[in-house]
């Protein structure tokens, strides 16, 4: 088949898809993302061209493999590895249960196989908890190496990424072997984390994230001729970073993974990255995945530019090869426009829940056929049993739409749109009731720092109602109609630039968009979802 080559645009992966971790197998390539939070855990996509992705069903769609329940904001799921060996798939990730209270963190460190990327998946295997951002690197003498930062609780500020722990894994045993040798400490860029190791003309690469992973992030190279080291820095050190670089649209570039082209030729980066709305420094769409091609000179990596020169910034374009007679654009699961639709259950590729499976007896699409039903679960504020669906924002510029039908006759059930960051950050179109006007739709805001601040009440009649946002850049606006053809703006105008981790200081998401049910009175009250609108503008 002939082929020719495609340009893509970064990045390739947008909205919420930090954290990649890439690997090759069976004829396609498949990158794992972080979810933190969010449920099932680990996001893959598959491509055989690296131009055209699919998504995989979340691995860790069972209590068996994840329970998050409780957890706060931004733990849960950071940095999985995923890797292929000898029939199998290794997925390594780490379940955060604490990072942001006190100087300790509580990263217990599992993993699981599956001979399919669909499973079935394993039981989880505990390895271990003294560092966060695993991976498995499986050498060609068949021995199995497992790497992680240390963390230090007693240091403060970047001497707590104390350095990058080296540990055999046994995996018949499912135990490591005594060694645990710390192999490199870093470099004066600090926040040593995300190890990946490597092996290529006799070299071992070791590649690790530095900087933190805000504005200041990086990607780090060292190599030995011994695994177990020493590692000799990069000459031209980081690999890849826009600190300094303002002008780049891609910022916060640092956390990735390399692999090798199908063909054996070529050497594919990912990386994360994130787009700071214009003139500002919020990145709501959460950190990204590139793509980048790697260049190699005397046994060191550099990154091609979109121009073809070597240097240490993301490119925005590059080439990668395609098969002239595959006319199909690029494509990316949930970024173009989609029109979700509950008679089965496909739309759940794109929607995630909080924290806990989705089961039948909370989001149902039998008990009223032809729409999602959500039973009514804790509040917005809850760490444990929320109901809400809800998707990545993809684009600066998107309207998203439901139709719901919910009759409360009580104040504390209220169902509605939900546009979000994290428990403390999000807006809440909301269907409820007040003892005084009956059925009322009011605009709820949930800011940190702020007091919670409630809308006015507007009257409806009884039945279905529309429910609208649109968000162009900062401002997000949302509508309201009872026929679905007329619709009337409800205050106030919100800020969309406050969903995202750079407003809240220290956070790892991006924002969401979606369908929510909460009823603390008995936990049973439901509200009808007939369909789910995405449309980037």
């Amino acid at each position: 088949m002939s082929s020719s080559t495609v340009q893509l645009k970064n990045p390739i992966l947008p909205g919420f898809h930090p954290d990649p971790s890439i690997c090759y197998a069976n004829g396609e390539y498949y990158i794992a993302n972080s979810t933190f939070e969010w449920y099932p855990g680990v996001e893959i996509c598959r491509s055989k061209d690296l131009i055209h992705w699919t998504s995989v069903p979340s691995p860790l769609s069972e209590k068996r493999l994840l329970d998050m329940n409780g957890e706060k904001f931004s733990c849960g799921i950071w940095a999985p590895c995923l890797s292929y060996d000898n029939g199998l798939f290794y997925l390594i990730y780490t379940n955060v249960r604490n990072w942001n209270v006190g100087p300790m963190k509580d990263c217990p460190n599992f993993l699981t196989t599956a001979p399919s990327i669909e499973g079935p998946w394993s039981d989880p295997v505990f390895l271990d908890a003294s560092g966060f951002d695993p991976s498995l690197f499986h050498d060609d003498d068949g021995r199995h190496w497992y790497v992680h930062p240390e963390w230090d609780y007693r240091e403060y500020g970047p001497r707590q990424f104390s350095g990058i722990i080296l540990r055999e894994y046994l995996p018949k045993e499912k135990r490591f072997t005594d060694l645990r040798k710390k192999i490199y400490t870093g470099t004066d860029i600090g926040c040593v984390e995300g190890p990946h190791l490597y092996k290529r003309n006799g070299w071992y690469y070791l590649l690790a994230a530095e900087g933190g992973t805000s504005y200041e992030h990086a990607l780090t190279v060292a190599r030995s001729r011994n695994i177990e080291g020493p590692y000799e820095t990069h000459p031209a050190n980081p690999l890849i970073t826009t600190y300094g670089h303002e002008e780049s649209p891609l910022q916060k570039v640092g956390h990735g993974s390399w692999v090798t082209s199908a063909d054996g030729k070529k050497t594919y980066l990912v990386y994360l990255c994130g787009r700071p709305l214009p003139g500002t420094r919020m990145c709501v769409l959460g950190r990204e995945t590139g793509l980048a091609e790697i260049e190699w000179k005397d046994d060191w990596p550099y990154v091609i530019q979109s121009d073809g020169t070597l240097g240490s910034i993301p490119p925005e374009t590059l080439k990668v090869p395609k098969n002239e007679e595959d006319i199909r654009p690029a494509f990316c699961p949930g970024s173009q426009a989609v029109h979700y639709v509950f008679t089965d259950n496909s739309y759940l590729a794109d929607f995630k829940a909080l924290r806990i499976p989705l089961d039948e007896s909370r989001y149902s699409i039998k008990r009223n056929p032809g729409c999602l039903t959500i039973r009514g679960g804790q509040s917005p504020w809850s760490f444990y049993d929320q109901s809400l669906l809800a998707r990545r924002q993809m684009h600066f510029c998107f309207v998203a739409e439901t139709k719901l039908d919910f009759e409360p006759d009580y104040f504390q059930q209220y169902a509605g749109l939900t546009y979000r960051y994290d428990e403390e950050s999000q807006y809440l179109l909301q269907v409820t009731y007040d003892e005084k006007k009956g059925k009322v739709l009011q605009l709820n805001s949930i800011l940190p720092g702020q007091p919670f601040e409630r809308g006015m009440e507007v009257p409806l009649k009884e039945g279905p109602v529309w429910l609208k946002l649109e968000v162009s850049y900062s401002k997000a606006r949302f509508y309201w109609s009872q026929d679905g053809q007329n619709y009337r703006m409800i205050r106030p105008l919100c800020d969309a630039s406050k969903l995202s981790d750079d407003y809240m200081e220290m956070g790892f998401t991006g924002a969401f968009v979606g369908m929510f049910c909460v009823d603390t009175e008995f936990y049973r009250k439901e509200a009808k979802f007939y369909w789910f609108d995405y449309k980037p503008l």
